[in-house]
């Protein structure tokens, strides 16, 4: 059966994870140390980030999580126990320092135009915050071909939960099973599992295609081979 929608996640699957968030990582971490290098030094490794390198380690809590994530990591290196507003610094602090570095993947672009131009609907569902999402869009040029933005923040729950696909399902006015998730993290994979929708990895972020393969009902390289996929359902012609 022709799937209605594709949603996609959006860091390491349309945006370059380690562009966008690592010189973005360091500059958070140093804020909220209040520029005690020791203390930013011990927040890093806290979230398996190597601050001198800028490298985010291959399990980085920071590559599919959201700030209450983040903040649970940090709290025992805090001088207060941190609370709501803290996670929403966190987020203000990674909105503001990667308004320069965000980098959309090659081809996501067109990628995402040919899906739309075969009749598909597009959405995204991020365990980013919601305006931090909608900030990338609008600076990458897609708000206007993603019709459907949720955060973790958006009332729908975070990732694995298939709150967010549930949500996106609504929106198309589809049963979630007419969904296809495209992610490039485990998360993704069980949000997707859990929602019934079909899951569609791509490894264009820390995972392998090893780690993946298990729980995908397909795995590509990169979006440009997305719209070929017979489970997409596109004509030749459109593809």
């Amino acid at each position: 059966m022709r799937p209605t929608g594709i949603l996609f996640d959006k860091d390491g699957t349309l945006f370059d994870f380690e562009a966008t968030y690592a010189p973005a990582c360091a500059r958070v971490v140093r804020a909220l140390a209040g520029g005690d290098e020791e203390r930013a030094a011990r927040m890093a490794a806290a979230v398996d980030f190597d601050l001198a390198a800028e490298r985010f380690r291959p399990h980085s809590v920071v590559i599919a999580g959201c700030a209450a994530d983040l903040a649970r990591a940090w709290r025992a290196l805090m001088p207060t126990a941190p609370g709501a507003a803290f996670e929403r610094r966190i987020d203000d602090l990674f909105e503001l320092h990667t308004r320069d570095t965000a980098r959309l993947f090659a081809g996501a672009m067109a990628a995402l135009g040919r899906l739309a131009g075969g009749g598909m609907r597009i959405g995204l569902a991020t365990n980013d915050a919601e305006a931090n999402a909608r900030a990338h869009l609008r600076a990458a040029g897609l708000d206007d071909l993603i019709g459907f933005v949720a955060g973790y923040d958006s009332g729908h729950g975070a990732k694995p939960e298939p709150g967010m696909i549930h949500a996106f399902a609504r929106h198309c006015g589809c049963s979630s099973e007419r969904v296809v998730m495209v992610g490039d993290s485990l998360r993704d994979m069980a949000a997707a599992r859990a929602a019934g929708a079909v899951a569609v990895a791509v490894t264009t972020g820390p995972a392998t295609a090893a780690e993946l393969a298990p729980f995908a009902d397909a795995v590509i390289g990169g979006l440009d081979e997305l719209a070929a996929l017979p489970l997409i359902g596109l004509t030749e012609a459109t593809a």
